[in-house]
């Protein structure tokens, strides 16, 4: 089958969504598809010094930039929007098309959905963001400006023969601004091969001391925002320092809250015990949870989460916010929830499992079986029915 896939993130700009997109597009190619990626041009600036200029992902992949400006209020500062001008008819015309799938409802959404008029190809399309969380914490956050974006993502959405997104609560949201398309929940694709759970505890031991911590270990993986609410996490770590003398923090990541968490840990006395790693590349990355003992995340705008993701694939025991898809994922066998911006409850929650072996090792094996659900053979052999159906 002849795939379109259209999106507004993807190399160089480093977010979830990109590593999803590659991880998926790689997974429709290994099966015997031709796949036809469209995604916007970065600037030379977007590229990391010596990065290439296009990610080789073999010969049944072709990819083709659109014209693009920047958006100004990007968390990762690298975001583009698409200029819709009609130029992905003129691409896909001879690669025909069976089946055109769009990730955004903007710029490369709009440019998937003149293709699929004018080509008389079916839409399908998958919504990724929980606009009204990420609105609410934006430099423009006015109620009324995020009914009427979700009354278009409900509009855009309608004109798809099929519509997916990570969670539930997105799809009932929509339904809400009246969403017509038929529509199932299906989640990214995890990587649970690459993901897995430390083999011994001189491994482990051997990776804390890569990035020079001991002891017992909390780990956050993910952007730096307001809506993450990494805040709560370290307040309640500071809670927990003092009963836990030897614990330490790791922040994987990188936004625009940076610089205020670094004061916050300052503030509160537990700079010493809070480490800022910045950007981990993908190779370290599975080493960082395996020197981990508990991943916690409060953010409350995730429609999935791939980095809690990761940590189950990894067998830690997480702790998640119980705000929008953490609870459709995260459940009693695999970790706890606890109420959203509590800070309290966090510390009671992480000092729960940091001293029951017994319950930690649990939780982390039910997140590893839960995730193996969300393998990515698993995960295309859903588009691929969607996509026939469809087509």
């Amino acid at each position: 089958m002849n795939v379109a896939i259209f999106s507004d993130n993807f190399y160089p700009e480093l977010s979830g969504i990109t590593d999803s997109l590659v991880f998926f597009l790689q997974g429709l190619a290994a099966n015997g598809h031709q796949v036809f990626f469209v995604a916007p041009r970065y600037r030379a600036r977007d590229y990391q010094k010596g990065a290439p200029r296009e990610l080789a992902l073999g010969p049944a992949i072709h990819t083709a930039r659109l014209w693009s400006i920047r958006y100004p209020y990007s968390p990762t500062r690298q975001s583009r929007i698409t200029l819709p001008c009609g130029r992905g008819v003129l691409l896909l015309k001879k690669f025909s098309p069976d089946v055109i799938h769009t990730n955004s409802p903007f710029g490369a959404g709009i440019e998937a959905l003149l293709a699929a008029k004018f080509l008389r190809v079916p839409l399908v399309g998958t919504n990724h963001t929980s606009i009204s969380e990420f609105m609410a914490y934006g430099s423009i956050h006015f109620h009324w400006l995020s009914q009427t974006i979700l009354r278009y993502f409900s509009w855009y959405y309608n004109r798809c023969a099929f519509l997916t997104a990570p969670c539930r609560s997105l799809l009932e949201e929509m339904e809400r601004y009246g969403l017509r398309a038929p529509h199932q929940p299906v989640p990214n694709p995890i990587d649970t091969a690459r993901f897995v759970p430390v083999d011994t505890a001189a491994r482990k031991a051997a990776w804390q001391h890569r990035f020079h911590v001991s002891g017992q270990v909390i780990l956050y993986t993910g952007r730096l925002a307001p809506e993450k609410h990494v805040d709560v996490i370290i307040r309640a770590f500071a809670q927990l320092r003092k009963e836990l003398p030897d614990i330490t923090l790791l922040l994987a990541g990188r936004g625009s809250a940076e610089n205020a968490l670094r004061s916050l840990t300052q503030t509160l006395g537990v700079a010493g015990n809070v480490r800022f790693l910045g950007f981990v590349d993908n190779a370290t990355l599975p080493l960082l949870y395996q020197a981990s003992d508990l991943f916690v995340i409060m953010s409350t705008a995730e429609s999935q989460s791939l980095s809690l993701m990761q940590a189950m694939a990894s067998a830690l025991p997480v702790i998640g916010a119980r705000a929008r898809a953490l609870p459709e994922y995260i459940d009693k066998t695999s970790g706890l929830l606890v109420k959203p911006g509590d800070a309290d409850a966090l510390t009671k929650t992480m000092q729960t499992i940091l001293s029951d072996n017994v319950l930690a090792r649990k939780l982390g094996a039910g997140g590893r079986k839960a995730v193996a659900r969300y393998a990515l053979p698993a995960i295309v052999k859903i588009f691929e029915k969607i996509y026939t159906e469809a087509a």
